[in-house]
């Protein structure tokens, strides 16, 4: 059978963890062939970033058109988008309905602290791309961004409730506040608002320091998942339990002296040569 096609509008990762390849990777994990159109290019590693490289708009837009010119894609997700006028570029692909289901991923800072996203970035979210996602998947720290608030204030999932129906009325069809940052909890819970009813995804803490690229996996994998048919919210449940497979896969590996990848392919450990 021909596989489905997806999409990734992102950045890269030259360490391989996050990105543009964490995006291919978790589409061909789900069985998925994926196409890219690349942002900026990093200079990265287990820790951190340490150069960005902003590819221009109008370039971006080159890439999607000649992906979706041939391709089709079934489900477009956004990452790192690195410049405003590339976030208000891709709203009005996304606007025009050429890029299927969108899943943004509104990508603002890195965890290691570095700044992705130019001044004025969150306005740009808010008025040009937020009301044509049909999956918006911040965590605590960007969702506390985009609707203005103190994130050392969100400590609840009540108050991450609160911050998914103010993104929801913006115009996203659902929002996914990611609670892996959460402080003072002991889990990891995500809030799913749809259009009609808030569901909370509990999980375990997986105990690893091996999460790099998990916000990235996470959107990848809505995105592999709709393109396959899934309805939103059962796709992002589908893709919560591949990520916590990939960080539990991948929670004794010394891949890099920091914040290592996680296992998009469920490796098994190598057994040596057979005697």
């Amino acid at each position: 059978m021909t596989p489905r096609v997806a999409l990734t509008v992102a950045g890269s990762d030259s360490g391989g963890g996050a990105g543009i390849q964490a995006d291919l990777k978790t589409f061909s994990a789900f069985g998925v062939f994926g196409t890219s159109a690349l942002t900026a290019v990093t200079a990265q590693n287990t820790l951190g970033v340490t150069g960005v490289l902003d590819i221009d708009p109008e370039f971006v837009v080159a890439q999607v058109e000649a992906v979706v010119g041939d391709l089709a894609p079934a489900a477009t997700k956004t990452g790192m988008l690195a410049r405003p006028d590339t976030v208000a570029a891709v709203g009005r692909l996304a606007a025009s309905g050429v890029l299927g289901p969108v899943v943004v991923d509104p990508v603002l800072i890195s965890t290691s602290g570095s700044i992705l996203m130019g001044p004025g970035g969150v306005d740009a979210y808010r008025a040009h791309l937020i009301p044509f996602a049909d999956i918006l998947t911040p965590n605590v720290t960007e969702a506390a961004a985009l609707t203005g608030r103190d994130p050392s204030t969100v400590t609840t999932v009540e108050e991450m409730t609160e911050m998914a129906e103010e993104l929801r009325a913006l115009g996203a069809r659902v929002v996914v506040v990611k609670g892996g940052h959460l402080s003072r909890s002991g889990g990891s819970p995500d809030v799913v608002a749809g259009p009609r009813r808030v569901t909370v995804l509990p999980a375990r803490r997986v105990p690893t320091t091996n999460d790099h690229g998990t916000g990235c996996s996470l959107s990848a994998a809505i995105a592999a998942a709709l393109a396959l048919g899934t309805q939103p919210e059962p796709a992002v449940a589908r893709a919560k339990h591949f990520v916590l497979a990939a960080l539990a896969g991948a929670r004794t590996w010394t891949l890099g002296a920091g914040r290592g990848p996680i296992d998009h392919f469920g490796w098994e450990p190598p057994t040596g040569p057979s005697t």
